[in-house]
């Protein structure tokens, strides 16, 4: 890799780290200001809104600038979210302007390898970048839990600085201060990141062209053959994803009979998972492999339901390490394919909004849903047997899919399959 993608790489964990870390100190905010309890999962809905009511403007704005002036901004988004909150703006509101950011940032973050590598080089650059987003989850979550915690805090606001006086004085002040500070800190690597050289598309004024334009774009990848099957089953990971994060705590709490706190670090286990697939999908499967992982999709779908029968953690941690596995196995490939088919039909941030419109869109439907069901009185177990038979249905299903659009015209045979090495 030229080091080039290291510097990128260096950006998205820092500003990914940020996000997780802030989302806790947001939790804390809301349960400081004694906020009725229905408003923190609220926090999810504020952040993801941004990504599916801006996607028409958000992939032509990062088409608009060279990719890294778009990540900087985006950056300084963030921290403006935070400064938000830091002034005591409600927490919602901030972190929507939060999420405002990382919509913007999206586009630009994966559309900047489109441009910048070799297509062979996408599934391995994938692998990198699902890899340390699920880091930077695991440590966010970790650092947003220690920046909370009274006694560290207490020992932060304690130092003190010749000349200078702070004037931080409560536990959200000093936390907010160091999670805006890994916001710039990625900023500062944004504008170290390499020019592209790819040439910039004019920003249209005019909402409705840039409307009529999403349109187009969401329309062409959705046609073509193998577009759509990567866009359908990322859309159908990323729902059955955060769904599965609230279906993981509820599990734990009935049948494992942990705390909030304790459910929580089961997340983490599954995002090892993640991890361990994403390193192998990098290193084993080239772009015109990658529709051949469809299969552990389905896999991932019948392991769920598996769960019931678990009552103990020493089967659970393995069995969630799997889960995991099979899904970062399959969506980083599917993930490659999908940012290669958009780059050449109609450019990288264009492309990337549509995903984002894509799998954001299904989140919010997926997990509501999910409300719904428990809202109706199912308990989790069926909620599980239901949701993993959902998801192995749906992906044997694409999976026809795949196979009828080869029989018809071999387009996998066009993909590039050099070394990814």
């Amino acid at each position: 890799m030229p080091f080039g993608f290291y510097i990128i790489m260096a950006a998205q964990f820092f500003s990914a780290l940020a996000d997780n870390a802030l989302l806790v100190v947001a939790i804390y905010l809301l349960k400081d200001m004694q906020a009725p309890g229905w408003q923190i999962p609220l926090l999810k809905l504020f952040f993801t809104i941004s990504y599916v009511a801006l996607a028409a403007f958000v992939g032509a704005f990062a088409d608009s600038m060279p990719k890294r002036r778009v990540m900087f901004i985006s950056n300084m988004i963030k921290v403006g979210g935070c400064a938000l909150m830091f002034g005591w703006v409600h927490p919602l509101f901030a972190y929507a302007v939060v999420g405002l950011g990382a919509a913007a940032y999206s586009p630009a973050k994966y559309g900047i390898l489109t441009e910048y590598l070799p297509h062979r080089l996408l599934v391995v650059a994938n692998g990198w970048i699902e890899g340390l987003t699920v880091g930077a989850i695991i440590l966010g979550v970790l650092l947003g839990g220690l920046l909370i915690d009274p006694s560290l805090s207490a020992r932060l606001l304690a130092i003190d600085l010749p000349l200078i006086d702070t004037g931080l004085d409560t536990t959200v002040e000093v936390s907010l201060i160091i999670v805006g500070g890994l916001y710039a800190l990625a900023a500062f690597f944004n504008l170290y990141i390499p020019d592209t050289g790819v040439p910039m598309k004019p920003l249209h004024a005019s909402p409705l062209v840039l409307l009529a334009d999403f349109g187009r774009c969401f329309n062409g990848l959705w046609r073509d053959k193998l577009g759509q099957i990567s866009l359908a089953v990322t859309t159908l990971f990323w729902g059955a994803g955060a769904t599965l994060q609230f279906i993981v705590i509820d599990w734990a709490d009935r049948a494992l009979g942990m705390g909030l706190s304790q459910a929580s670090k089961l997340q983490g286990v599954v995002a090892v998972g993640i991890a361990i697939g994403a390193v192998m999908a990098a290193r084993r499967i080239s772009l015109r492999a990658s529709v051949r992982v469809i299969p552990l999709g389905i896999a991932m779908g019948v392991l769920v339901p598996l769960m019931v029968l678990v009552s103990n953690l020493w089967l659970a941690v393995p069995l969630l390490v799997l889960i995991g596995a099979c899904a970062g196995f399959f969506v980083v490939p599917m993930n490659a394919l999908l940012q290669h088919r958009g780059h050449m039909l109609m450019g990288a941030g264009n492309s990337i909004a549509v995903q984002n419109f894509n799998e954001n869109l299904s989140i919010l439907i997926m997990t509501g849903l999910y409300a719904a069901l428990l809202a109706a009185g199912l308990s989790v177990y069926i909620v599980m047997i239901l949701f993993g038979a959902f998801v192995a249905a749906t992906m044997y299903a694409v999976r026809k899919w795949h196979h009828a659009n080869q029989r018809r015209h071999d387009d996998v045979a066009q993909l590039d399959d050099g070394a990814i090495h």
